[in-house]
């Protein structure tokens, strides 16, 4: 079964830094898409980015867009968040999650990881 293990959350001050990191266990093969979602308290869980595993296509939230950044490293089944600029209304828990195939949907989460961004 696939594990996902979020880290790299933390407090920050507006306009700071953050990348978080997302490594699969090496049980993991034949990813189709990985991403990041994120919930802040009181709130439906929401879409921020996903990265096509084999390919280049990336998405990304109207929100984050021009912020926050998506990538990858195959070899090591680990997907990054680089998040720039950072808004107090980027504060919430977030999570990790894996696509096996365009047949399935997003069906593993990390157990998240929290980001506050303060001012």
């Amino acid at each position: 079964q696939v594990q996902l293990v979020e880290s790299g959350g933390g407090l920050v001050q507006a306009g700071g830094s953050l990348r978080l990191s997302c490594a699969a266990s090496e049980r993991t093969f034949s990813i189709y898409y990985m991403g990041w979602f994120r919930q802040a308290p009181g709130k439906e869980r929401e879409f921020v980015a996903t990265i096509e595993w084999s390919g280049p296509t990336t998405y990304y939230a109207d929100s984050v867009n021009g912020r926050f950044t998506i990538s990858k490293d195959n070899a090591r089944n680990t997907v990054y968040l680089q998040m720039n600029s950072l808004k107090p209304e980027d504060t919430a828990v977030y999570y990790c999650s894996y696509r096996a195939d365009e047949f399935r949907d997003y069906d593993y989460w990390g157990q998240g990881t929290q980001v506050t961004v303060s001012s």
